[in-house]
């Protein structure tokens, strides 16, 4: 089960079964929502004792009503606040002096609004902080549990109790999903919406409900992470033992800062969330429908052992798309074994396609598909199976449900056929034996599948109305399994270097030392820091002539590359500030004086420090070594195809620092630059180690230094295994 962090906060247990509850503010008006609070606090069995508090009034909804929370006999361990915002904090004070374990503060009117409720805000943050209470909210609709039958929200509909949590930064999207949800078998264990999240966060529910035994799928709504390393902590001890999914609200670009690096253009705010949740093995969705899809085939499981799936169906259409969309979703589908093929042909149409998908054809029989099923889930070939249902005239949609439910947790046994392929022993119960094997199913339809599907999910089986859905779906499942595997790689270290590569290294004329405030540091300023954490590059010089560039030159040893120094130029290239390949003194010192005279016409006013002389590094393959600091996660390190592809492609992937080897190798997998460091059309496979060292060096600078917001190593040149990688080009920005 969940490895429980250190007990550094207070049980949240409060929120989801108190031995009482005080609704703070109940009204007896019916229209009022402080009443649907306490109407749903009594409607749907909950235990616990239950106090409705105003002073206005002597009896609500049968209940006797008390002035104040000091009047409220025991026991109450919960208030929920539904009072002006300006009356909170007195009443939340006088929860304090109670002994009250949790408070929701349904009420809005706080940080939403301005500088004046964050006070109020901040406030009531104190005073829960001093009693050793924890709160959520405030600008919330409560929380929910379908098993205890608490329920302090004003919602309509109460969900029946079923596997998947629900958590959300957004109170006006749960009634919409219970509402949406009602009817489609999906049940929860609890809901909790976060409003302003003063103090619970989602990261500290996520710890509540891996502890929760009813609860074996979290979903989530977030608009924003505040604490994004701890989130990836907690996740990622929860992940291998129940599934997380969320859907992330502010997507797109819209809201990104402009920042001056490929490293900053490219690592947008998504760019982080969706590499944290790939550290932490949480499954990010892109509707809300699929949000729930997923949650409902995980909460049925069982996982698969790989990623062939089986379709059987009658009718070929939907099982086109199913396999189009199984493809998209990461999973495959192998032919059918010829054995499995010869089987299927003994109780199958003679025209029946039997090849994967398996299509029975528009009058296959719910015996057809319980034996079609439990055949292709005996197959070694096949690690889950689909089966699709077109409804037609003759065939009864809830006979094939109930065909494909006993198939479906089970498989034949080896009594069920003889060696020949052919039935032998009674069809029936005792020819099956538990396959451990996944089966997702589409019923396509409106009203005539309803009660089919509603009897799948009675039997837990995640059944859908669209091949799509189902095929996605399954897709889920495969991921998470997948998620599972490598979670356990995934170890996290820092990167091991001995103190001489931690410390500065410094030369006779410029110790490494970081300016202070915002500055762009280009190649000349961010060398030394790159040696300091070990990180090769080409030999370089500063000349401040044309006739100290032909010196330094002949010292490094041609050829050469000329580039400006400046520190009001931080695209060189973008004002013919770069000369390459230079084979001689003299053709050094012409490029000196051409390029110097070149950029001050382009960049009139620039201070120019002179050039910097650099070997040529030999040619190998041009990748991109980047990092930059998001607000929620930290260091956020890129890796993928660089030089000139960089911005062409926008090729890369990102890891939130820090991260081990295995992790590092995984990000560079998801890129082509992985699949070209591998070898490609005869190509000697290049050296991957020294570019993961690179990378976690990078990352190590990162975390050591605050200040460094960004970095760009672009290009990292390459070379074949065993020969290094050389950073030829580097740019820092400090803030």
């Amino acid at each position: 089960m969940f490895d429980p962090l250190p007990a550094t906060r207070s049980t949240l247990t409060p929120f989801f079964n108190p031995s009482g509850v005080a609704v703070i503010g109940a009204s007896a008006d019916p229209r009022k929502l402080s009443h649907g609070v306490l109407r749903n606090c009594l409607s749907h069995g909950y235990r616990g004792a239950v106090y409705p508090v105003n002073p206005r009034a002597g009896e609500i909804l049968g209940l006797p009503c008390y002035p104040d929370i000091e009047a409220t006999p025991d026991p109450v361990e919960l208030a929920v606040l539904m009072v002006p915002a300006a009356a909170c904090p007195a009443v939340l004070e006088a929860c304090g002096r109670r002994g009250l374990k949790g408070a929701i503060v349904i009420s809005g009117g706080f940080r939403e609004v301005g500088a004046e409720g964050l006070a109020l805000e901040q406030e009531l943050l104190r005073i829960a902080g001093q009693y050793s209470m924890r709160l959520i909210g405030p600008n919330c609709v409560g929380t929910l549990d379908a098993h205890t039958g608490l329920n302090t929200t004003f919602i309509r509909s109460m969900p029946k109790p079923g596997p998947i949590a629900f958590v959300s930064q957004s109170g006006a999207i749960c009634g919409g999903i219970l509402e949406w949800t009602a009817g489609k078998g999906i049940g929860f264990s609890r809901f909790a919406t976060l409003g302003n999240a003063a103090d619970v966060t989602e990261t500290d529910l996520l710890e509540e409900l891996a502890e929760d035994p009813n609860t074996r799928v979290i979903v989530a709504y977030v608009e924003a992470i505040r604490a994004g390393r701890r989130f990836i902590d907690v996740a990622r001890r929860i992940t291998p033992h129940k599934p997380i999914l969320v859907i992330k609200a502010g997507r797109t670009q819209a809201g990104t800062r402009a920042v001056s690096s490929h490293t900053g253009s490219l690592a947008g705010e998504m760019a982080a969330y969706d590499a944290a949740f790939t550290q932490a093995g949480v499954l990010r969705v892109d509707t809300v429908e699929e949000l729930f899809d997923h949650a409902l085939a995980l909460a049925y499981g069982p996982l698969p052992r790989g990623k062939r799936v089986a379709v059987v169906t009658n009718a070929g259409g939907p099982a086109s798309l199913a396999a189009d969309a199984l493809e998209q979703a990461g999973m495959a589908m192998p032919p059918t074994p010829q054995e499995t093929q010869a089987l299927l042909a003994t109780f199958t149409h003679p025209e029946a396609q039997l090849s994967n998908p398996v299509d029975m054809l528009g009058g296959a029989e719910p015996a057809q598909f319980e034996q079609a099923v439990a055949a292709l889930l005996a197959s070694d070939a096949f690690d889950a199976v689909l089966p699709i249902l077109v409804p037609q005239a003759l065939v009864d949609p809830l006979a094939v449900a109930e065909a494909i439910a006993r198939a479906a947790g089970s498989r034949y046994g080896a009594d069920a056929y003889s060696t020949s392929g052919k039935p032998g022993s009674r069809y029936g119960a005792d020819a099956y034996s538990t396959s451990g094997k996944p089966v997702v199913a589409c019923f396509m339809g409106d009203e005539v599948v309803r009660q089919p599907m509603a009897l799948l999910h009675q039997q837990r089986i995640a059944s859908f109305i669209f091949p799509e859905q189902a095929a996605r779906a399954m897709g889920a499942l495969g991921r998470y399994a997948e998620v599972k595997g490598k979670l356990g790689d995934w170890a996290i270290g820092e990167l091991a270097t001995d103190s001489a590569r931690r410390a500065p290294v410094t030369d006779d004329r410029s110790p490494f030392t970081l300016p202070p405030g915002p500055a762009q540091l280009g190649e000349a300023e961010a060398r030394p820091v790159l040696a300091a954490y070990g990180i090769a590059q080409p030999a370089a010089a500063l000349a401040r002539s044309a006739a100290e560039a032909g010196r330094l030159a002949a010292q490094i040893g041609f050829p050469v590359a000329l580039k400006i120094v400046s520190p009001d130029i931080f695209h060189k290239s973008e004002v013919g500030g770069i000369a390459l390949r230079l084979e001689d003194e003299a053709a050094v010192q012409a490029a000196f004086d051409a390029m110097i005279s070149r950029v001050q016409q382009r960049r009139p006013g620039a201070a120019i420090a002179g050039a910097l002389v650099t070997q040529m590094a030999p040619p190998g393959h041009e990748l991109i070594v980047g990092m930059r600091r998001d607000p929620q996660f930290g260091p956020l390190l890129m890796a993928g195809l660089g030089g000139i592809y960089v911005e062409l492609f926008k090729e890369v992937a990102f890891r939130v620092a820090p991260f081990g080897r295995a992790e590092t190798l995984a990000m560079l997998d998801e890129t082509h630059a992985g699949r070209l460091l591998a070898g490609l059309r005869g190509q000697p496979p290049a050296d991957v180690d020294a570019v993961a060292d690179v990378i976690e060096r990078v990352a190590q600078l990162a975390l050591d230094h605050p200040q460094v917001q960004e970095i760009d190593v672009n290009p990292l040149v390459v070379y074949p295994a065993g020969q290094g990688a050389l950073a030829v080009d580097v740019r820092m920005v400090l803030g």
